[in-house]
């Protein structure tokens, strides 16, 4: 059990919007879930991205991105419902330590990906079709955003956590 009462923690949850159990939590949590799966649909579109490392990491980390967002973001709908924020330290921690786990890994998977399109885009053709490269710039530009998104809401929550 919280030693603050449900009014001082909801009071404390406004002082920091993008916290977990807030409405702006919710809406990164979401804008995430999107990023992430528009960065898929944009790189499965078509399957000449096996042939590729950096394509296949993209695919893998927007795919735990997805489920991980989307399970915040119920946890976050919930609580804004019940106006009673998750106050456990050990619980905030586990989520602020998987925010930064896979906001690093979307990082990489997308800096990597971008440099690997610009590579082939560079080549003139000749390793992919003009189309299909932009395509994988795209699928990028899309997980670097989610990315943008999952380091803001874990340095909220990260801001948070000594509070507890």
């Amino acid at each position: 059990m919280c030693v603050a009462s449900i009014e001082e923690r909801v009071d404390h949850m406004d002082d920091l919007p993008g916290a977990i159990g807030t409405s702006a939590s919710l809406v990164l949590r979401l804008g995430q879930a999107v990023f992430s799966v528009a960065s898929l649909l944009f790189m499965c579109l078509d399957v000449e991205f096996v042939s590729y490392t950096p394509f296949c990491f993209l695919v893998t980390i927007m795919g735990l991105v997805v489920p991980w967002s989307l399970t915040l973001a119920f946890v976050d709908a919930f609580s804004v419902l019940v106006k009673r924020p998750p106050c456990r330290k050990g619980t905030l921690s586990i989520i602020v330590i998987g925010d930064w786990v896979l906001s690093f890994l979307s990082l990489a998977a997308s800096c990597s990906t971008a440099s690997i399109a610009n590579l082939m885009l560079a080549s003139g053709g000749t390793l992919c079709d003009p189309k299909l490269c932009s395509r994988y710039q795209l699928s990028s530009a899309m997980a670097f955003l989610s990315w943008f998104l999952s380091l803001a809401s874990s340095l909220f929550n990260f801001w948070i956590l000594p509070s507890l």
